[in-house]
Parts: structure tokens; C-alpha cells; sequence
């Protein structure tokens, strides 16, 4: 696929993707990578390439709605320290992001959304930007039913957040005019803080939306296993990648033709990288990342336990301890060191003992056609 490569800076590769999405008219685009690797600063990457300035720096235009870390940053809670019960979310109404909401009768957009997920009212106060939250209700001094405040809990807050984003995605689909700018939506991980049921009900939701729309093209972004794989099946046309960090710097795959699962995308690249001898300090993290799943997988309650063929399996005992050691170094992500070479050993050893134990299709792992010393 002529989307993917390899990326000296997070500006060229945003700059890429824009070209190869705008050329190959490509509605959707899913990207897969690892906290750490850089995906909220590439969708602020994309997004700044979308924005035109004038000759003071001021921006005149932009393209791209998006939604990362930093909305999420555009509201926090005011706790009523004082009174310790009027706890409200405030939003930062200095952003763009806030612009024209009064008008557009949020409240009605957002409930029908947040409902499938949550069970709490709210009431948006556009004037003071500020957001009351509530389950029950009571009689004031008049008899009138009056909401009783509650903080939400983190979770239900991104919740609400990421349905007050959907609201206002759901506005630029439509070609609403205060948001007819719209061309992208870029996501960068609409789910922290969920639980699975809540992680599987955002990627359905989000594909329904995208499916049933032509005027956008979006732009999502995970580190979340079960959020990306639900989009994957979901949106089964879409380009998917997985992103990297390399020496050479960002690489980006395609791996359209390979399972949707990615630990097996993960463990392919490992594999590869082990046979090929450009093995990082970071792969033992990897590592140890794949065999804690298989454990769970397995009903296991520690990685350890997959990696010892029985209680008295002294080389399992010692690769555990290898992997506990190798894979909670100070190691960076952004400048990535080679192993050593006899850690580079000890790691074959690991994943090929890993690999015989728990069978993968060995279609996806072809072994090189002769055999030499690996580096």
C-alpha cells in the first residue's frame, strides 16, 4: 500500500497521510500503536497542516475537527471546595470548540448518545460554561422537583465528553453551517477509562456514524486492542495501520492483509525483527506485553506461569526473570537503543520457546530460506 513507509518526523508523516488519503479518496483510515509512540502529537500534526494563516500569524481557516487529550483538557471540575456540594464541569469557552453551541440545542443532540451508555441528566449553563450532572432530584423550599449535583466518575465523564464530541461530529456530517468547514475528523483514542462493555459500544457507535456518511474523512487513532479490532470488522473497507517507532523514525504498516488481532501483527513483527537482527531494547516490553494476554488468554495469573513448561522448568524460571528484568528498563521510545547481542539471543530464545508452545499459524511466520547467523 503507497500509504505506508518510513517517516524521519511526526510532520512529514501527517503531511503523507493527508496526501494519500485526499488521493485515493479514502473515507476511513485506522490506526494502531502503543502509548508513547506519538499518536496524539500526530494528530496535532494533522491538524495544524489543515489551518491557513494570514501574513499575522492569525488563523483564517481550518479543516480538521478533532478529538484527543487536549479536548478532553477543555473541561475540568470545579468542586466547590467552599460548600462541598455544588460540583460542576467547566468548560474552557475561550476554544473555537465552544463556539455557536447555544444555538444548536446540545443538550437534545447529546442526551440521545450519552443514553446508550449512561444513566445521569445533565444541563449545560452556556453563559457561566459550566455543566450540572445528576441521578436523583429533590423538593426545594417551593415543592418544585430540583436536581441534586453529583460528581461523575472519570470514566462517565470521558463518556460524556467524547458524546459531546459525537454531538458536534454529527453536526459537521450533516453539513451543519457553523461547522460546513469540517473536511477531517481526527480521533486519537476516545476511550480512557472504559471498561471493555463501554470500549466495544463507543467503536460500534463511532462506525455506525462513519459508515452512514460521505461528506468527512476521518482519521481514528488506539492504543486499545478490543476499540480497534471492533473497527476494524466494523469498518472492513478501511485502511489500517500500525505505527512505530523506529531508529530510522515513524514507521508506518499496513496491515490490511494480516489478523485484525494485533497481538499477532505484534508478534509478526517480533518475529521478523528477531530473523532480521534489528531487535530494540523496547521488543522485551512488547514481549512481555503479549505473554501477560496469553496468560489471561489462559487463564493464568501471572506471565510467568506460560513460560514454564512445569514447576521445575529452570529455564523458564530464567527467562521469566529476564523478561522482568529487560522489560522495565529506562528505556526510551523516542530513541530507541539495539540490544546487546547476548540479550538479542536471550529474546530468540524466549520467542521461539513462546511460539512452539502456543502454536500461531506458521503461514504468518515464514522462516528464511537459508539459514546463517542472525546479527
Amino acid at each position: 500500500m503507497a500509504a505506508a513507509g518510513t517517516f524521519a518526523t511526526l510532520d512529514a508523516l501527517a503531511a503523507h497521510l493527508r496526501r494519500e488519503i485526499a488521493g485515493a479518496n479514502k473515507k476511513c483510515t485506522l490506526i494502531f500503536a502503543h502509548n508513547g509512540t506519538g499518536k496524539t502529537r500526530l494528530s496535532m500534526a494533522f491538524k495544524d497542516l489543515g489551518k491557513a494563516r494570514d501574513a499575522e500569524g492569525q488563523v483564517t481557516a481550518r479543516d480538521t475537527l478533532y478529538f484527543n487529550a487536549f479536548t478532553e483538557d477543555l473541561f475540568s471540575w470545579d468542586n466547590d471546595l467552599a460548600n462541598d456540594r455544588d460540583r460542576v464541569l467547566r468548560m474552557n469557552t475561550a476554544s473555537a470548540f465552544f463556539d455557536g453551541l447555544a444555538e444548536l440545542e446540545m443538550e437534545n443532540r447529546i442526551r440521545p448518545l450519552l443514553r446508550r451508555h449512561a444513566d445521569f441528566d445533565f444541563q449545560i449553563d452556556y453563559d457561566a460554561g459550566m455543566i450540572m450532572f445528576w441521578r436523583e432530584t429533590a423538593k426545594d423550599a417551593q415543592g418544585a422537583e430540583v436536581p441534586v449535583p453529583i460528581k461523575i466518575s472519570r470514566g462517565e465523564e470521558n463518556l460524556f465528553i467524547w458524546c459531546f464530541f459525537l454531538a458536534i461530529a454529527e453536526l459537521a456530517i450533516d453539513g451543519q453551517e457553523a461547522y460546513d468547514w469540517v473536511r477531517y475528523l481526527y480521533i486519537d483514542d476516545p476511550i480512557s477509562s472504559l471498561d471493555e462493555q463501554n470500549a466495544i459500544a463507543v467503536a460500534a457507535q463511532l462506525a455506525r456514524m462513519l459508515k452512514g456518511q460521505e461528506r468527512l474523512k476521518a482519521v481514528i487513532s488506539s492504543h486499545h486492542t478490543l476499540f480497534f479490532n471492533v473497527l476494524c470488522n466494523e469498518l472492513k473497507k478501511a485502511w489500517q495501520f500500525y505505527l512505530g517507532r523506529e531508529a530510522a523514525g515513524w514507521v508506518l504498516r499496513d496491515t490490511g492483509q494480516t489478523p485484525r488481532f494485533y497481538h499477532v501483527a505484534m508478534l509478526k513483527e517480533l518475529h521478523e525483527a528477531a530473523q532480521a537482527g534489528r531487535l530494540y531494547t523496547y521488543h522485551f516490553t512488547i514481549l512481555r506485553s503479549i505473554l501477560e494476554k496469553t496468560a489471561t488468554f489462559h487463564g493464568f495469573s501471572h506471565f510467568g506461569d506460560v513460560m514454564k513448561r512445569d514447576p521445575d522448568d529452570e529455564d523458564g524460571t530464567l527467562h521469566f526473570r529476564y523478561i522482568q528484568l529487560l522489560s522495565h528498563g529506562g528505556y526510551s521510545l523516542f530513541e530507541p537503543a539495539e540490544m546487546l547481542p547476548e540479550n538479542k539471543d536471550i529474546f530468540r530464545r524466549i520467542l521461539e520457546n513462546f511460539m512452539t508452545d502456543y502454536r500461531f499459524n506458521p503461514a504468518l511466520f515464514p522462516q528464511p530460506e537459508t539459514e546463517g547467523a542472525t546479527p
